[in-house]
């Protein structure tokens, strides 16, 4: 392979951390307990992992990743259950069902903690439809292709 076609500019870079997801001015940074020991623990990693001598670009990169991190984790508010257990709260596993019968468990947490594998933002619209309501109500999930109708089947939260 011709030279012309390799990347060989000296040592490789670190990559640039991701952005964070948006937090919309005076939202609260609402997170679970778990999540904020997860904030803190990237921050930890995050200082570990720093390189000696890093380009200018990715020194500004880092700083303002490292910046908003420390943002959030000053400004988060830790939400633990407390009241009706059996109502809709930040924190809580829900599992709903669909019209069609299928069952799909999801945990309402902060928009750090969002996954998309069942951990949802308190922001979502699934989540704000199912905010205060109950085990056995059922809730409406506005999407573009039509309406989804749910049923709350069980809320747990976890132990902490």
């Amino acid at each position: 392979m011709s030279k012309a076609f390799t990347k060989d500019d000296g040592a490789e870079e670190a990559p640039i951390p991701r952005r964070r997801a948006p937090l919309p001015e005076g939202t609260p940074n609402y997170v679970t307990p778990r999540g904020l020991q997860a904030l803190r623990e990237e921050l930890a990693h995050f200082d570990a992992t720093a390189t000696a001598a890093p380009s200018v670009q990715e020194a500004q990169g880092r700083a303002a990743w490292r910046e908003e991190l420390e943002r959030r984790i000053a400004t988060a508010i830790v939400v633990v259950a407390t009241g009706d257990r059996k109502e809709v709260r930040f924190g809580a596993t829900v599992r709903v069902r669909s019209a069609e019968g299928r069952f799909r468990d999801v945990q309402l947490v902060g928009v750090d903690e969002a996954d998309g594998h069942g951990r949802i933002s308190f922001r979502s619209p699934l989540a704000r439809v199912l905010l205060g309501q109950n085990v056995s109500d059922t809730v409406t999930l506005r999407r573009p292709g039509g309406d989804e109708p749910l049923e709350i089947i069980a809320v747990a939260y976890d132990e902490a």
